[in-house]
C-alpha cells in the first residue's frame, strides 16, 4: 500500500511539471476557442532544432562510448517497433469495422516513434535528476524505421492480394529510403552524423542547449492546440481507434519499460535509459510517420491514423506515459 500511495504522488508531482503544462495549456486555449495560431513554419523549424540538438548530442556521446553497450537496448528497440505493428495489426484485423488498411496505418505511426515525446521525457528526466546515456536517443530510427518499414509492408501486401495486381512486388528497399528521407529523421540523423564526425560541442552549448528548452515549451503548446482540433476531427471515425489510441501508448511503454529492465539488468542499462526506451515506445511519430504512411499506404484514410495519433496518443504518452514511468522507475529502482 505505501508502494502503491507512492506512487500516485510520483505521478501526481510528473502532471505539474512545465513541459506538461505547456500542453495542457495549448488544450485550454484551443478549448476556449481562442485565435490564437503559431504559423507551420515556425514549428517545422523549432522540430528542426530540436532534433538536431538530440542527434548531435547522441552523436557525441556514441563517439565517447562503446558501441556493445547500446547493443542490446538498439536490439530491443527495433523488436519493440516491429512488435507494436504486429499487435496492432492484429488486434484491428478482429474488428469487422475497421478496415484493413486503416488498422495498418494506425499500427504502424504508433509503432514509430514521437520526437515531440521523447523531448519532453527527456527534459523531464533532467529536471528530475534521473541519469541516463546520452546515446539513448539515438535509439530513435532503430525503432521508427522498422516499425514504419513493417506496416506500409503488410499494408501493400494485402493491397495487392484483394486488387489481385498481376504480382507486382513491395519494394521495401524504396521505402526506407523514403522513410530515411523524412524531415524528422533526416534532421536526427544529421545532428547524430555532426555529433559523431565533427566536434560541435561548443555549437551544442552555445546554442542549441540554450534554447532547448524554450522551443520544447512552444512545441508543447502547439501539440495541445492540434490535439484539441484533432479530438474533433476523431470523434466522426469510429470509435476503436479512439479506444486504441488511448490503451495502447500506456501497454506499448510497458513492454518497452520490460525490455529496459532486462537490459538493465544485463548490460547495466541506466533507469533513466529505461525510462526513455519506454516512452519512445509509448509514442507515436506525430512528425515523420504520417507523411511516411501517407506515402507509402495511400489508400488509407488520414483522420484514422493521424486522428487517434494526434488527438489521442500523443497527448496520452505525454501526459499519463511519461509521468507513469518516471514514477514507476522510482519506485522499482528506488530511486
Amino acid at each position: 500500500m505505501e508502494a502503491l500511495i507512492d506512487f500516485i504522488q510520483q505521478f501526481i508531482r510528473q502532471l505539474q511539471s512545465p513541459t506538461l503544462s505547456f500542453l495542457i495549456g495549448g488544450a485550454v486555449i484551443a478549448a476556449s476557442g481562442s485565435k490564437l495560431k503559431i504559423p507551420n513554419p515556425v514549428y517545422q523549424f523549432i522540430v528542426f532544432m530540436l532534433l538536431m540538438k538530440i542527434g548531435i548530442k547522441g552523436g557525441i556521446e556514441i563517439r565517447e562510448s562503446n558501441f556493445t553497450d547500446m547493443l542490446v537496448p538498439a536490439v530491443f528497440s527495433a523488436i519493440i517497433g516491429m512488435a507494436i505493428v504486429v499487435i496492432g495489426n492484429f488486434i484491428f484485423s478482429k474488428i469487422p469495422s475497421v478496415k484493413k488498411e486503416d488498422g495498418t496505418a494506425t499500427a504502424g505511426l504508433f509503432g514509430a516513434v514521437s520526437a515531440s515525446t521523447l523531448a519532453a521525457a527527456m527534459v523531464l528526466l533532467e529536471e528530475q535528476g534521473m541519469m541516463f546515456e546520452a546515446w539513448v536517443p539515438a535509439l530513435y530510427p532503430f525503432m521508427d524505421i522498422p516499425a514504419l518499414v513493417l506496416a506500409i509492408v503488410i499494408a501493400n501486401i494485402h493491397h495487392q492480394k484483394s486488387e489481385k495486381t498481376n504480382g507486382h512486388k513491395v519494394e521495401v528497399w524504396s521505402i526506407v529510403k523514403e522513410s530515411l528521407r523524412g524531415a524528422a529523421l533526416s534532421a536526427m540523423l544529421l545532428g547524430l552524423a555532426l555529433g559523431l564526425f565533427a566536434k560541435p560541442d561548443k555549437v551544442l552549448m552555445s546554442f542549441y542547449n540554450p534554447l532547448f528548452r524554450g522551443f520544447l515549451s512552444i512545441l508543447m503548446l502547439i501539440l495541445g492546440m492540434e490535439a484539441y482540433a484533432r479530438w474533433r476531427e476523431l470523434k466522426k471515425v469510429a470509435h476503436w481507434f479512439a479506444i486504441y489510441a488511448f490503451i495502447g501508448p500506456i501497454v506499448h511503454g510497458l513492454i518497452g519499460f520490460a525490455l529496459g529492465y532486462l537490459a538493465y539488468i544485463w548490460v547495466g542499462f541506466s533507469p533513466g535509459g529505461v525510462v526513455l526506451l519506454a516512452v519512445i515506445a509509448s509514442s507515436n511519430s506525430d512528425i515523420s510517420g504520417p507523411p511516411t504512411i501517407r506515402g507509402g499506404i495511400p489508400w488509407a484514410n488520414p483522420s484514422t491514423y493521424i486522428g487517434s495519433s494526434t488527438s489521442v496518443g500523443t497527448p496520452v504518452a505525454i501526459a499519463i506515459c511519461i509521468p507513469l514511468f518516471v514514477a514507476l522507475a522510482e519506485v522499482v529502482f528506488s530511486l
